[in-house]
């Protein structure tokens, strides 16, 4: 797949999912025309090892003030799971994207799926590999005559 400027960006913003989310390893993605498949591999223990559990624990038990404005502790952004990663990277990749496309927008949502088995590892990671291969055939491929 030859990526244009914006697919370029979906790349990079991808690539550094890691960096704010260490809890999360990145495994076989692929960044298509219209949508990108990845693989995201979290690994929540990962927070509790060494100086992180430290860093992470309150400093002050007593103080009531609350996070997250009006929702609490209720606040998505305040969540460490699956939607607030791809909430942050729509969102960063949205910002850089609409400085060259004004129009850019993602779809609304979001497919996920919990890999449990090392065959259907195996197979979604084949898939993602493959799906370039398979665009030529895709319904939404304007390129098809």
């Amino acid at each position: 797949m030859c990526l244009n400027e914006i697919g370029t960006l979906a790349e990079n913003y991808w690539a550094e999912i890691p960096k704010h989310f260490p809890f999360v390893e990145l495994g076989n993605f692929v960044i298509m025309p219209n949508h990108v498949h990845g693989i995201l591999i979290i690994n929540k223990l990962s927070q509790f090892v060494g100086t992180r559990l430290i860093a992470s624990l309150p400093t002050n038990t007593t103080n009531t003030k609350k996070t997250g404005g009006i929702t609490g502790d209720k606040n998505p952004m305040l969540q460490e799971d699956i939607s607030r990663i791809i909430r942050w990277y729509k969102g960063r990749c949205t910002y850089e994207m609409r400085k060259i496309n004004t129009d850019f927008m993602w779809q609304s949502r979001f497919h996920d799926h919990i890999i449990r088995t090392n065959d259907s590892f195996m197979r979604i990671q084949n898939y993602i590999s493959d799906n370039p291969s398979s665009w030529g055939k895709d319904k939404f491929n304007s390129y098809i005559l």
